[in-house]
């Protein structure tokens, strides 16, 4: 058999090598170019994951952050709202008994106005008929049906605060002594001394008599010579034309002696 061989020109030969040989390298630009691709597609990724982190990062930290405020507001919150927590419970207890209160508040009432009268009734005996209107006047506003009670328990304690704070007073005044009970005992004009509720005093215009009321006896008692001086200086300082000094009178009621004191 024979063997044909086919030879060409050496410049073809050459040709079809180079365009082989350019055939390749494109092959291997385009596989290098999809490869830079890839890396760089990936790389994208790569670089927003990590902005994603990062703005996670700072997403928790922020929730660190007001975490943290929140439980130190509570922290400081809550002794307060244990207290208010306290208070509505003593307000809810209050409103149980409040029907209660307002039942029995009526017979209150009338138990401060007596007591206010007879307290009026046995003190010294001042300004007796302003102070006992006044009482009465409280009796007489009790059947008011117009009044609330808070009205009405308003109108009753400025009373004895008024009472009360005849005991922290001096006071001086011109009037009308009446000696006995009677409607035809002497009746005249004298200067009263007031020294709160331990001593009351008259004095006549003229110095010459005088005296103290006496709680036991229930009536007044005559002042000697010393004592209407003592009186008189008593009148002067009440009404600011003497500098106040210590006086030396007897008081109207006893004092209350200890237990210690009554045993000696």
């Amino acid at each position: 058999m024979r063997t044909f061989r086919l030879q060409l020109p050496l410049g073809i030969a050459l040709g079809l090598l180079t365009l082989g040989l350019l055939r390749a390298q494109e092959t291997g630009v385009e596989e290098v170019s999809q490869a830079q691709r890839a890396q760089a597609e990936l790389q994208a990724r790569i670089d927003e994951a990590d902005d994603e982190s990062r703005e996670l990062l700072r997403e928790l930290r922020r929730v660190e952050v007001e975490t943290r405020r929140l439980e130190a507001r509570s922290d400081a919150l809550a002794p307060r709202l244990e207290r208010r927590g306290e208070r509505l419970d003593r307000r809810e207890a209050a409103l149980d008994t409040l029907v209660e209160t307002r039942e029995v508040l009526p017979e209150l009432e009338q138990a401060l106005v007596a007591r206010l009268q007879a307290w009026i009734e046995r003190d010294l005996p001042f300004l007796q008929e302003e102070r006992l209107a006044r009482a009465e006047g409280l009796e007489a506003g009790l059947a008011d049906p117009d009044a609330t009670a808070a009205e009405r328990l308003d109108r009753l304690l400025a009373a004895w605060r008024t009472e009360l704070d005849y005991g922290r007073e001096l006071d001086a005044w011109r009037g009308i002594l009446n000696e006995g009970r009677g409607e035809g005992d002497a009746r005249r004009e004298v200067d009263f001394l007031r020294l709160g509720r331990v001593g009351l005093y008259y004095l006549t215009p003229d110095g010459r008599q005088g005296g103290v009321w006496r709680v036991e006896a229930g009536r007044w008692e005559a002042l000697d010579e010393a004592g209407r001086v003592e009186l008189r200086h008593g009148l002067r300082i009440v009404r600011d034309q003497r500098a106040p000094e210590l006086l030396t009178l007897p008081i109207s009621r006893p004092l209350e002696r200890t237990d210690a004191e009554a045993s000696s």
